[in-house]
């Protein structure tokens, strides 16, 4: 099979050329949406540091907002020009009329993730069934940078970054970069 031409099921494949504009150490901001939390007591963005942390990435700055969508979106942005690859947000993502991240966030977004979304209800269903489609949780690219809104619960907070988002984002944003 010619070189340019491989399919990810050809184990042959050249795996170094695939991943060669990935980034190493990505710098992680953590945004916390809620109008009842603390930085002191933030299980969710805790367990969304942990899981960055663990996988080699630095996680350069914490925040908390309330239920506001331009005090939300404008924190994604001050963490964007304080020099984060990617923000991570947790909280705000679900139905009710307080859930206003989703709307905020995506307005930034250049182009969408859609993929993002769709593995985290999936992985969601194995574990809470079909309440999983409850979650707007949604992921998209702002210039050259990554955003993804996670839920504010603590395990949909660690799934979503040890499961989707740390293992993946190095790459993912080896290609926005390209």
């Amino acid at each position: 099979m010619d070189r340019d031409h491989h399919s990810h099921s050809d184990e042959s494949h050249d795996h170094d050329d695939h991943h060669a504009h990935d980034e190493d150490a990505v710098a992680i901001a953590v945004v916390t949406v809620s109008s009842s939390r603390t930085l002191d007591d933030d299980p969710g963005g805790d367990a969304i540091e942990s899981a960055f942390e663990a996988a080699g990435h630095d996680v350069a700055d914490r925040s908390l907002v309330t239920d506001d969508a331009a005090a939300i979106a404008d924190a994604v942005a001050a963490a964007m020009d304080d020099g984060a690859d990617v923000v991570v947000t947790t909280g705000g993502t679900g139905l009710t009329d307080d859930d206003v991240t989703v709307s905020a966030v995506s307005a930034l977004f250049d182009r969408e993730i859609p993929g993002f979304g769709e593995l985290f209800r999936w992985l969601s269903y194995e574990e809470v069934g079909p309440m999983a489609m409850a979650s707007r949780a949604t992921a998209g690219v702002v210039d050259d940078r990554l955003v993804f809104c996670l839920p504010g619960s603590e395990n949909a907070a660690r799934m979503g970054s040890e499961e989707l988002i740390a293992p993946a984002v190095g790459h993912l944003l080896g290609l926005v970069r390209r």
